[in-house]
């Protein structure tokens, strides 16, 4: 087997479950009860922020039950295992599946901060933006600073807000900001608009590499799914079984990768990196022969950067991930090997926990041993600048 003891696996996407006291002492006493909680409704936890409700959706907290028992009904947290939201126990749940560190997203803000997007009291949801990211760096990846990297939201509704906030989050030791795959279906402005360039340049100066996790911007992907909209509350599903959107829910970040690579941001901002989080790599190959193709034929017409090749682009800011993708490991090297990163998404539903060493072996068996350690660890500690201890 390629992967030896010795090899560490770090994985760029995992997630945590908010505890409700993450904002109980950040937000202003007069706020608490307007801001982000916990309640029962039914038997089950819910959580109530700005007016609406919000239910705890079962599949992101999966971890250690059996598929038989999986659901997107509301949970509660006794049901969860305190791995979920509890970091010392995330580190014991990690060390049982051979994972050293991890980056992990939020759950109840939605992976990009969309719950605070869309929320009325924009005040309220700056504080708890900042709240958020004063938990997660202080104290959950406090606790084992070896083990946990530090990420960050941005108030997505205002740009110089959220270039301040890079800024104040990078100097707290933060190394990514979580981005909407597309901000579009948020109602802000596309990858294309050049309101976002105070982001850009906030993320260049501090080196903040930008993760663009799959779902992020709110938008369920395939046409059965083309008319639900969140309702606050409840999850109001078509009649096609959630099964679809969970199959193609990676062609969300093909159409961000294709939308920046013509964007012309990466030109402008030549040392911006993109990490295209829970998006596997097997599309990779294709979209790119695809975009090349399109580049040279379609680029005497239309506003198109004339002798920047779509391939070249992607390589140069661009980082896959995945979580089980044979058919991405065969070409990888067709993606760029040194782009390549291995996620382990505890505790939801993709994830092998507590088996993932044992999934990775498995996958990474005809694979050179250089290249299983920059798949495993040494990529991702280059592109968040999370060096071992």
């Amino acid at each position: 087997m390629p992967l030896q003891d010795h090899h560490q696996i770090v994985s760029v996407d995992d997630h945590l479950i908010e505890h409700p006291r993450v904002w109980q002492d950040r937000l202003p006493a007069a706020l608490r009860e307007q801001g982000p909680r916990i309640e029962e409704l039914n038997g089950k936890h819910v959580w109530h922020y700005d007016g609406s409700v919000f239910p705890t959706v079962g599949l992101n907290a999966v971890a250690g039950r059996p598929p038989q028992e999986w659901g997107i009904d509301p949970v509660r947290y006794e049901e969860m295992i305190p791995g979920c939201y509890d970091p010392v126990a995330r580190v014991k749940d990690m060390d049982l599946d051979g994972i050293q560190a991890a980056l992990c997203f939020p759950s109840f803000p939605g992976f990009g901060g969309g719950v605070f997007q869309r929320a009325p009291d924009k005040d309220l949801a700056l504080l708890c933006v900042q709240a958020w990211n004063d938990f997660h760096i202080d104290e959950w990846c406090a606790s084992a600073p070896d083990r946990f990297i530090p990420l960050a939201l941005i108030p997505t509704w205002d740009p110089q807000l959220a270039a301040a906030e890079i800024r104040r989050t990078a100097a707290k030791g933060a190394r990514t900001i979580s981005f909407p795959d597309s901000p579009v279906p948020l109602g802000l402005p596309s990858f294309h608009n050049a309101a976002w360039e105070p982001v850009w340049e906030a993320c260049e100066e501090t080196g903040m590499v930008i993760s663009l996790h799959f779902g992020s911007g709110s938008y369920v992907p395939g046409f059965s799914f083309a008319a639900t909209r969140a309702i606050p509350g409840e999850v109001v599903l078509p009649d096609a079984p959630f099964a679809v959107a969970i199959t193609i829910f990676s062609t969300n970040l093909m159409w961000s990768a294709t939308d920046l690579l013509f964007s012309g941001v990466l030109q402008r901002h030549p040392k911006l990196q993109f990490s295209l989080a829970e998006g596997g790599i097997g599309w990779i190959p294709y979209i790119l022969e695809r975009a090349d193709f399109v580049w040279e034929r379609h680029r005497y017409y239309q506003p198109i950067d004339f002798d920047a090749r779509p391939s070249e682009l992607f390589r140069k800011h661009f980082w896959g991930c995945f979580i089980d993708d044979e058919f991405g490991l065969e070409n990888r090297h067709k993606v760029g090997i040194d782009r390549i990163m291995l996620e382990i998404d505890y505790p939801h539903s993709d994830s092998n926990w507590p088996n993932s060493r044992k999934r990775a072996a498995e996958v990474l068996a005809n694979i050179p041993d250089d290249e299983v350690v920059k798949i495993t660890e040494t990529n991702a500690r280059t592109m968040l600048n999370f060096p071992r201890t």
